[in-house]
């Protein structure tokens, strides 16, 4: 499975931005390099990108909070996932972390 979040205005670039990050449905591996536009009126109508592809490591994966550091082409370093309640149960920030 692809844990999947849509980053309407893309990742972080600097330690300590934030970011809103939607949880959208995760994904079959199969989907991994499909970029494109799905029709309007199906299912997660709209462009689809693939920002990134690499591996990460992972810190801290609780229901609420996730850390990883990337180690992509585009994207590399630590980020920190952190679900936003208050805004709905799909909702979080998403900001680069400080190397250490």
């Amino acid at each position: 499975m692809l844990k999947s979040w849509a980053v309407p205005k893309g990742l972080p670039g600097t330690p300590g931005e934030r970011r809103l990050a939607i949880e959208v449905e995760d994904h079959p591996l199969s989907y991994g390099d499909f970029e494109g536009t799905i029709p309007e009126g199906e299912y997660g109508a709209g462009k689809v990108r693939i920002a990134d592809a690499g591996t990460y490591d992972s810190l801290a994966w609780t229901s609420d909070r996730i850390e990883v550091v990337l180690h992509g082409r585009e994207f590399s370093g630590k980020y920190v996932l952190i679900r936003f309640r208050k805004a709905g149960e799909k909702n979080w920030i998403i900001l680069k972390g400080k190397e250490n």
